[in-house]
């Protein structure tokens, strides 16, 4: 079935939400549902979801931008964002049509041609008392907060409701209050839409009010009704994971959020999400001992169809300094000497190292470091982390150093895999910071994190803050086939195409392209503000545009001090960029 959009002046209302569609009076356009076999195989023009693909390999097939022709890009529109706040948007295109999502929770629809408006949805927010601090912070930090699936664009609200709402007109089909908000509970990432299924990961899990759980759940597609849910913080079926807290009880547990969207792999019909740090952040507040502290900074593969965990893997047991590892799970098939290996690469945490792990097992295969760091001491043979606890405060009031810090290493900044040439390219930060336990009153809406961070410093001996790493993957082990250091920070994911380019942003405001082999730039452009959340790349009418979201960034902000002479704009100024080659004359 095919899906017209017709003229409309019409303002069409859910509760106080709206949609409110632009289109010219003589606008008529097919709009195609984006079926099962497209999310599992989608078209080489459109970028349907965060990653561009299930696997999370942020990579495309589009060539036509490639070595020999990026220095001729050229800007073909740009668009201002409808929300300040932080910048981590990603944009998606289908069938001539960009949807973007904005802070607050506004979705647009535009011409992916033109950059005009073609609608906008406002969701209706709870209200949320200004002392409730954390939780109003989590409305200006939505990241890739929009899927497209069948005839629909589903939104993850910060008030933690998911919406269907109409992908040709954005009026709401339905909306379900997937957790609580007034209890602190929030969504800052979108799902992951497979098989008829929304499956999606709450935040908020730090909040005072969200103790004993944090959960990843998957509702029904077409009704909204919830299927299952998991627990991050409390599994019953695994004593293992109890124990692992110590005598703390499951209504005195925080964090374990998972901060990005999940992977998917049809053949074992497995999603694999990322898990992140422990609350109260250090040991000794939360009461934990020496534990491990699962399922925090570790990678869990559920069933999607059951949400039954099959295996998991605590790449930071025992976290003390908020380095959280719930970043991006990429899936990975190689064939070596005819044998197929399915693998799970991730930078996954703020140490910076990285992992591959046997996809149907969890079985660990290898780490390699690539910032400077000083919490982890060694990791075995089997993938047993080991701490270094000369870094754990045993009173409150004493501080670490610790490398590398809170907004260092490995941050939501998602790299890409390339199979084109089997590398994984990473944006990366060096950064130090101390670490100080503190005593807290933990009040509605706000944190319990009860950790001091001290600024933001170079490990001794490095001047140069920003790094993107190219790993060379295989099932062996991953090694450095290039990096690129600079001075200032990435500050927006990675990616990778077919034309043999590696595209990513900075503090300092500028879009390159790298040579995927060798690392060169090929190609740069200074825009407004720093370079945020993940660009994209679509094809319409034969054409390849790239995108590239610039703004308000809190890695560029809290990293500053490292590059004081790079001054960062006063003005938030999120907005979209859209390049384009230039017509040929033929």
């Amino acid at each position: 079935m095919q899906f017209y959009l017709k003229p409309s002046i019409l303002t069409l209302s859910a509760g106080l939400a709206f949609a409110s569609p632009v289109f010219a009076q003589d606008d008529e356009r097919v709009y195609s549902p984006v079926t099962d076999e497209m999310i599992m195989n989608p078209p080489a023009g459109d970028w349907l979801m965060w990653r561009g693909t299930i696997d999370n390999h942020g990579y495309s097939n589009l060539d036509t931008i490639n070595k020999d022709t990026v220095a001729d890009l050229e800007l073909a529109w740009a668009w201002p964002m409808a929300d300040v706040g932080l910048q981590q948007t990603t944009a998606l295109e289908h069938d001539g049509i960009m949807f973007i999502n904005t802070n607050n929770s506004i979705v647009q629809a535009l011409d992916a041609k033109s950059g005009d408006l073609l609608w906008e949805y406002r969701h209706a927010l709870a209200e949320v008392p200004k002392s409730w601090g954390y939780l109003n912070y989590q409305s200006r930090r939505q990241k890739n907060s929009i899927a497209l699936y069948e005839d629909k664009v589903y939104l993850t609200t910060v008030d933690a409701k998911i919406v269907a709402l109409e992908a040709t007109t954005g009026k709401t089909v339905w909306e379900t209050q997937a957790f609580d908000n007034s209890k602190g509970y929030s969504y800052t990432v979108g799902p992951l839409v497979v098989n008829g299924k929304v499956i999606s990961a709450i935040s908020g899990c730090s909040i005072a009010g969200t103790a004993g759980g944090c959960f990843i759940a998957a509702h029904d597609a077409e009704t909204g009704e919830e299927l299952w849910r998991f627990n991050t913080l409390d599994d019953p079926n695994n004593p293992a994971q109890g124990e692992s807290w110590g005598d703390v009880p499951p209504e005195n547990r925080w964090g374990g959020t998972p901060w990005a969207v999940g992977s998917y792999d049809p053949e074992t019909n497995m999603t694999f999400w990322g898990v992140g740090m422990p609350a109260p952040y250090a040991e000794l507040v939360r009461g934990s001992g020496d534990g491990d502290v699962l399922y925090t900074n570790s990678t869990l593969a559920l069933d999607a169809d059951s949400g039954e965990l099959k295996w998991y893997f605590q790449h930071l047991p025992r976290d003390n300094w908020d380095l959280d590892s719930p970043f991006e799970r990429v899936l990975v098939d190689q064939e070596v000497d005819g044998k197929k290996h399915k693998m799970v690469v991730s930078v996954p945490g703020k140490n910076g190292i990285a992992f591959a792990l046997d996809r149907d097992t969890g079985e660990y295969l290898w780490s390699l470091e690539t910032v400077y760091q000083n919490v982890v001491t060694k990791i075995d043979d089997d993938g047993k982390v080991h701490i270094n606890e000369d870094l754990v405060s045993s009173a409150v009031g004493e501080s670490h150093l610790a490398c590398v810090s809170v907004s260092g290493g490995k941050l939501w900044q998602a790299g890409a895999y390339s199979p084109r040439t089997g590398s994984f390219y990473v944006p990366l930060t060096e950064a130090c910071n101390t670490t100080t336990p503190i005593q807290t009153e933990f009040t509605a809406g706000n944190s319990t994190g009860s950790l001091k961070f001290g600024p933001r410093v170079l490990p001794e001996g490095i001047d140069q803050a920003g790094l993107v790493d190219a790993i060379s993957v295989n099932p062996e082990q991953g090694t450095h086939a290039w990096q690129h250091r600079q001075r200032t920070i990435p500050t927006s994911s990675v990616i990778a195409t077919a034309g043999g380019l590696v595209f990513g942003g900075d503090a300092g405001r500028y879009i390159k392209a790298w040579d995927d082999t060798t690392g060169e730039v090929l190609w740069s452009q200074r825009l407004n503000a720093p370079i945020g959340g993940s660009p994209s790349t679509f094809e319409v009418d034969g054409e390849q545009y790239l995108v590239v979201p610039t703004g308000y960034s809190a890695a560029a902000s809290s990293a500053a001090s490292m590059f004081p002479e790079v001054p960062l704009p006063s003005g938030a100024g999120n907005s979209i960029f859209v390049f384009k080659l230039p017509k040929s004359d033929g």
